[in-house]
């Protein structure tokens, strides 16, 4: 579902999107078009090329009909059908979101609403790489932060100065990762006599949230069926004349839940 809900992003950069399962063609079938899938599904029977490739999960009991499925992952190939890069997980009840990967490998702007905060200082839109999760999936969220002409704010390794940061509540409904923070540049601030590590103008931050198992989502969605995550910004902002009083800002993020389907291909 996750992939359906990207697929018209894909789409609009060029991109093609074609899945690969265990399953039979009765089952892929089925599926589609109980859940509306537009995008190619295809079958491997006797699972011959996820074996070809490696990437059999042979933790599963060859006695039960799940014998077969492959580690689930991604693929990104070029043009000439070279791959260059891919996205797998230790954990098989976990995977890479397509919409994360947009947002990571190819700069796109999150398909997820945007939420646009503003301070004296800079600011800053709120997005994530889809609205729609499901258990054990990663998805990117971003902030996207415009200082204000002539600010600046340090950047994370600076000594004796408050860098900018970004905090993530606990949460029992997803864990977060490690913020990929962007190079910053070496400023010369005259007025103290010192070269410091910031950023100015723009910069974007990304960082995935791995979603909890089924029964936990279950349990922390609310009756509209939704979880939301909470974060803070901090930073302080200076220009070339002063620096400013540290500012936290209010981050959350509101996701739509989507149980399993558990349903089953009867013929």
């Amino acid at each position: 579902m996750e992939l359906e809900h990207s697929y018209a992003s894909l789409k609009e950069q060029g991109l093609g999107l074609v899945a690969v399962s265990y399953d039979s063609v009765e089952v892929l079938k089925s599926f589609a078009d109980r859940k509306q899938i537009t995008f190619p599904m295809l079958s491997d029977p006797g699972s011959k090329i996820i074996k070809s490739y490696g990437i059999l999960n042979e933790t599963v009991d060859k006695s039960t009909p799940f014998y077969g499925v492959p580690y689930p992952g991604t693929y990104v190939l070029d043009a000439k059908g070279t791959i260059v890069s891919k996205y797998f997980e230790d954990d098989y009840k976990e995977r890479e979101t397509v919409s994360s990967i947009l947002v990571s490998q190819f700069g796109m702007q999150a398909a997820g609403a945007r939420v646009t905060k503003e301070s004296k200082q800079l600011t800053v839109s709120l997005s994530a790489g889809t609205e729609l999760i499901a258990t054990g999936e990663h998805v990117a969220l971003v902030l996207d932060i415009a200082l204000k002409p002539k600010m600046h704010v340090y950047a994370p390794g600076v000594e004796h100065y408050l860098p900018i940061s970004w905090e993530m509540a606990d949460s029992e409904a997803a864990k977060a990762e490690a913020v990929a923070w962007p190079k910053s540049k070496v400023l010369r601030l005259e007025a103290i006599g010192e070269s410091v590590p910031v950023y100015t103008d723009q910069l974007r931050l990304v960082r995935d949230v791995v979603f909890a198992p089924d029964a936990k989502l279950k349990t922390m969605a609310n009756a509209q069926g939704e979880i939301t995550l909470h974060g803070t910004l901090k930073y302080q902002a200076c220009d070339d004349r002063m620096c400013y009083i540290p500012v936290s800002v209010p981050l959350d993020w509101t996701f739509h839940y989507q149980p399993l389907d558990r349903q089953r291909f009867q013929k």
